[in-house]
C-alpha cells in the first residue's frame, strides 16, 4: 500500500489515451520543485525533466536522494530513460542533468538560449572562460525543435520570461512549463532575475494558453496555498483560463505586469541562487577540482 507521504510527494497523472505520455510528478520539498517522469504508454521510453541534486545552502553538502527516489520509480515501472532534460538554468535548486547522464547514459539537453545566460553570469561571476553549454549538454533546442520519447513527438517552445532562454516542452497532452504558471490559486512565477522580463512571460503565459484546453499543464513549483494541505501541480489550460489569479481570462496585459512587478519587488534572492547558476550553467557539474582536490565556487559581493 502506499503510504501517506508517498502519496503527498509522489503522483501519477496517467495517459488519456494515444499519443498522450504517462507523467510522475515528484515534490522536493526543500525547494518546493517539482521533477517529472514523461513515458510513452507503448513503449515504456521516458523523459526525466527538472531532476534536483540536493544540495544544503548553509553548508554547501550536496546528496543524491532526489537523484535516487527519481531513478527508483523508473525501475519500478520498467521503464527505459531516453532525455534527460531541464528546462532553464534553475536559480533555486542545483540540477541533477551530469549525474543522471553519468548514471544512465542518456543524453542531456536544454534550450538554445543558455548561450546568452552563460554570458550574463560570466560577467556577474567575473569568470570570462567559464561555462560552455556546448560541452555539458548534448542538445541545445531552438523553439519549435521535436524530437522523440519511444513513439511520441516531443515540441520544444521557447518560454522567455522567468529567464530569457526558459523553454516549454510539450508531449500530446501534457505541457511541462516550468517557472511560467504556478498553480492557479498562485499566480504565475517571478520574472526579475537577470535576463528576466514581466512583459515576456506575459507573451509566454498566453502562448501557453493559446494550447487545447484539455492540455496538461505542468509547473515547476509549489509552495501552497491558503486552503490546501498538500502541493499541488497540475492543472488543465481550461483551469488556468477560468481560475488562474494573475492570467485568467479578462485580465489585461498592463494589470498583469504591475501585478507581477510590485510582487517582484518584495521578493528575496533564493537562497541557492548565487551557488546553483555557476553549477547548473556546467548542466549540474561542479567546477574542476583544485589542487587538493576539491570544488570552489565563487560569490559575488554587492551584486544583488
Amino acid at each position: 500500500m502506499t503510504s501517506e507521504l508517498e502519496q503527498r510527494v509522489v503522483r501519477h497523472s496517467p495517459s488519456t489515451g494515444a499519443g498522450s505520455p504517462h507523467v510522475w510528478g515528484i515534490y522536493e520539498p526543500d525547494t518546493g520543485s517539482i521533477q517529472y517522469i514523461c513515458a510513452d504508454p507503448a513503449t515504456w521510453k521516458a523523459a526525466l525533466i527538472d531532476v534536483v541534486w540536493n544540495f544544503d545552502p548553509a553548508s554547501f553538502a550536496t546528496s543524491t536522494q532526489s537523484i535516487d527516489q527519481v531513478l527508483n520509480l523508473v525501475k519500478k515501472h520498467g521503464l527505459t530513460v531516453e532525455r534527460v532534460l531541464d528546462t532553464h538554468p534553475h536559480a533555486d535548486h542545483v540540477m541533477a542533468s551530469a549525474h543522471l547522464k553519468a548514471r544512465i547514459g542518456a543524453p542531456n539537453a536544454i534550450g538554445a538560449k543558455v548561450r546568452e545566460i552563460a554570458q550574463l553570469w560570466r560577467d556577474y561571476y567575473n569568470t570570462p572562460d567559464a561555462f560552455d553549454p556546448e560541452a555539458d549538454f548534448d542538445d541545445l533546442f531552438e523553439d519549435g525543435a521535436t524530437f522523440d520519447v519511444g513513439d511520441l513527438t516531443v515540441r520544444v517552445m521557447l518560454s522567455p520570461g522567468h529567464t530569457l532562454g526558459s523553454i516549454t516542452y510539450v508531449c500530446g497532452d501534457a505541457a511541462f512549463v516550468h517557472d511560467t504558471f504556478m498553480q492557479p490559486d498562485s499566480g504565475t512565477s517571478r520574472a526579475d532575475f537577470p535576463g528576466g522580463s514581466a512583459d515576456d512571460l506575459w507573451q509566454t503565459l498566453q502562448a501557453i494558453l493559446d494550447l487545447p484546453g484539455n492540455t496538461r499543464l505542468f509547473v515547476g513549483h509549489d509552495y501552497g496555498a491558503d486552503g490546501r494541505d498538500r502541493p499541488e501541480w497540475e492543472a488543465t489550460v481550461d483551469d488556468h483560463k477560468a481560475r488562474n489569479v494573475h492570467v485568467k481570462d479578462g485580465t489585461a496585459k498592463a494589470d498583469y505586469i504591475k501585478t507581477r512587478t510590485d510582487r517582484d519587488k518584495t521578493l528575496a534572492l533564493p537562497d541557492r541562487m548565487l551557488a546553483a547558476l555557476q553549477i547548473n550553467l556546467r548542466a549540474g557539474r561542479l567546477p574542476d577540482a583544485e589542487s587538493d582536490g576539491g570544488h570552489y565556487l565563487k560569490m559575488p559581493v554587492d551584486k544583488f
